[in-house]
């Protein structure tokens, strides 16, 4: 075996081959050619003596040997990286990229702002912000920390619960104005909705009435979106009601261009966590962008502790 073969650039390269399943997506995320990735592999299996991948046409798999250097590998690169984090910030200041994934009307709201207000005290810090509402592989696509509103089911991720976004059911003054404003749950059946169709279970609308019981309401309308600023705007222009987070619509219930509808019956709640892949929190800058993107999420509009 050639150990000086045995790179931390191809221990890399092939980790996130493993990781992202493609040598093309790896070579895009390094801004290289696809064949300097194939050749960091191919030297770093000409170094140890061993196949590590198994190639073909349609995808890419791992040997037995593989297998094991992958999981060795991993350990390797994330203790290089505390140990580098350790050494640029012995003079006080943290340094580095942290790659963060949120929900894209969070984002663009307020998650854009906190992340503001921690460049400008620690301005030697990257922030790579990825704005989706899919539910990434955080391993997959080498993000440090995601933000997440509902349900988890990515067991594998270390959680750290920040509470729960309260929602309200509202409607534009013009809407209310050219439809009348329901009294009471059952009216609501005359009315449009503005639906978020990636959300589940968005047909029924559940709501809880005031003695802490629960009524089902049939959630129709002509109108389905898939981002929530989306539905912003199509509440502004009348286009139904919705039922909102609190820190989606704050600004525009403080200055009355939308009115809540049935105060007294509230959609449920839901979940919002921080998920983090294992360990990176042993690195100063990533635990440090956590702890603060956490104390600020606690003080969202709406927020409420479990």
């Amino acid at each position: 075996m050639d150990r000086s073969g045995v790179t931390l650039e191809r221990m890399r390269s092939f980790a996130r081959v493993v990781e992202r399943g493609s040598l093309s997506a790896v070579a895009r995320e390094q801004g290289v050619g696809q064949s300097t990735i194939s050749r960091h592999v191919a030297d770093l299996e000409s170094a140890l003596g061993v196949t590590l991948l198994n190639r073909t046409t349609r995808r890419i798999t791992l040997t037995d040997e593989g297998q094991r250097f992958h999981a060795e590998a991993r350990t390797i690169l994330r203790l290089v990286d505390e140990a580098t984090d350790g050494a640029r910030s012995a003079g006080g200041g943290l340094t580095g990229m942290v790659r963060v994934s949120c929900t894209a009307a969070l984002g663009v709201r307020h998650v854009c702002r906190m992340l503001f207000a921690i460049q400008d005290q620690h301005p030697e810090i990257v922030v790579d912000l990825s704005l989706s509402d899919a539910r990434i592989d955080l391993v997959r696509e080498a993000v440090d920390v995601a933000i997440r509103l509902g349900p988890l089911v990515d067991s594998s991720m270390q959680c750290r619960t920040i509470g729960q976004s309260r929602r309200v059911l509202v409607a534009s003054r013009t809407y209310l104005a050219r439809h009348g404003r329901p009294e009471t749950p059952g009216d609501l059946s005359r009315h449009a909705f503005i639906r978020m169709s990636n959300v589940a279970g968005h047909a029924m609308l559940q709501l809880r009435r005031p003695d802490g019981t629960e009524v089902l309401i049939p959630f129709e309308g002509h109108l389905l979106v898939d981002h929530g600023l989306a539905a912003r705007e199509a509440l502004i222009q009348g286009r139904g009601i919705a039922a909102a987070h609190l820190w989606l619509i704050d600004d525009l219930l403080a200055a009355g261009t939308v009115e809540p509808i049935l105060p007294d019956y509230r959609p449920e709640p839901v979940p919002l966590s921080l998920l983090i892949v294992p360990g990176r929190t042993r690195i100063r800058r990533v635990r440090m962008l956590v702890d603060s993107i956490a104390a600020s999420l606690a003080a969202l509009p709406g927020l409420v502790q479990e």
